[in-house]
């Protein structure tokens, strides 16, 4: 009996590293995908962000976040062996594990900020940002829901009906209303919207990097969905990962066919930018359930999401909310579309719970996001200057150019 626990302690711990492991890779592909969607003059300051914000997530997780979210001593005290973290019984795989691969989710909600307050940000408001919310912001809305504490004390959103398998609401959701918060205080880039209310459209320096990244996120997703298992060591465990696996693949295959096919209709071309994003909201939307769909409801769903996105991209742009990747549309709308079509497959979910779980994690993360980023612009201010902002924030911000052997001079 202590040998097949041990054994299983050990199958379901690897799996949890590999897994996070996995979820990590995706901050590669953020960085790619906002990389290649944002103009040449800013990559460089694009990737600083990205490389930063992983490490500052990092570190905020081990300094407070953790403790915030689950309870336990781990700044000091450390993970032990034997789960010394506040849990009640030993857990079923290492603790250590655990903060891993939660660490690495905190680092995806932040990313999700990245891009979208791409091209006019000054760099270090935006890394003072990312220490709030990985250390507080995040920390506090994922101790009301996987977590389980009340919210303010009043109430359990689990107990209400609120599920969220491995993270529509939860992590995406909340990355892009903390974006959303962050744009609305930065405003647009210069050139993207003209005073007749034209749209401007601002093409990526990149595309085939854009598509690199895209499919790097797509095999993240696999840690980050199956992962959300929390074990494998047994038939039942190795059963509902593979499902996850399958459905996880399926959601991102029907979303990025559902997009490309729609923007066909509404553009007359074959949009790249419009899939990549498609495969993206495919996968945003069946993180909130992806063990209890069947295969063709679980293509349906991410075909849901891949429509969804490409309306919402367009609405955004029309509404003069200037979005350089499309994140705010990829990860809140179609986050929220992820927690409501939850209760149509898992009936252990209602409607209302998931409603009131939305609107709590909207509220809390755009509201403390919203002061925040008040404070900071009060403080260090957020935006480049206009020259800056013309000349690209890579020389501004970093000193360095991505592609400077690429760059052709006006005079040449």
């Amino acid at each position: 009996m202590e040998i097949t626990f041990e054994l299983g302690y050990a199958l379901d711990t690897f799996y949890f590293l590999v897994c996070g492991a996995f979820v990590m890779w995706m901050a590669a592909g953020f960085a790619m995908l906002e990389a290649g969607l944002v103009r040449a003059k800013n990559t460089t300051e694009i990737l600083t962000k990205n490389i930063a914000l992983y490490s500052i997530a990092c570190i905020m997780y081990m300094v407070c976040g953790y403790a915030i979210m689950y309870g336990g001593d781990i700044f000091l005290s450390g993970i032990t062996a034997d789960g010394a973290t506040g849990a009640e019984e030993p857990a079923t795989y290492a603790p250590s594990a655990d903060f891993f691969f939660q660490v690495v989710f905190v680092a995806t909600a932040m990313s999700i900020v990245s891009g979208a307050v791409a091209e006019r940000m000054k760099l270090w408001a935006f890394l003072a940002f990312a220490v709030v919310m990985t250390g507080f912001i995040y920390p506090m809305e994922g101790s009301w829901t996987w977590g389980g504490n009340p919210v303010f004390g009043m109430y359990t959103l689990g107990d209400l009906g609120f599920s969220d398998f491995a993270g529509s609401g939860i992590v995406h959701m909340a990355g892009a209303a903390a974006a959303l918060a962050g744009v609305l205080v930065l405003g647009a880039r210069k050139g993207k919207y003209s005073p007749d209310g034209k749209v401007n459209a601002i093409p990526g320096a990149n595309l085939p990097l854009a598509t690199l990244g895209t499919f790097i996120l797509w095999m993240g997703w696999f840690g980050f969905n199956g992962g959300s298992v929390l074990a494998t060591a047994t038939v039942e465990s190795a059963n509902a990962v593979a499902i996850v696996f399958m459905n996880t693949n399926l959601a991102a295959a029907g979303g990025s066919v559902a997009a490309l096919l729609l923007a066909r209709v509404m553009f007359g071309k074959a949009d790249l930018t419009m899939a990549l994003n498609g495969a993206l909201a495919g996968l945003v939307a069946i993180t909130a359930e992806p063990s209890t769909p069947t295969a063709l409801t679980a293509t349906l769903i991410g075909a849901a999401g891949g429509l969804l996105v490409v309306v919402s991209i367009v609405g955004l742009d029309k509404l003069k909310i200037d979005d350089p990747v499309g994140a705010i549309s990829v990860h809140g709308v179609v986050g929220l579309l992820g927690l409501l079509v939850v209760p149509l497959t898992n009936d252990g979910a209602s409607f209302s719970g998931q409603i009131i779980g939305a609107l709590t994690i909207f509220v809390w993360v755009f509201v403390t996001s919203l002061v925040a980023w008040f404070v900071i612009k009060a403080v260090i201010g957020v935006r480049v200057t206009e020259e800056e902002e013309f000349e690209g924030v890579d020389i501004a911000e970093c000193g360095l150019e991505a592609y400077a052997d690429f760059q052709v001079k006006s005079n040449q």
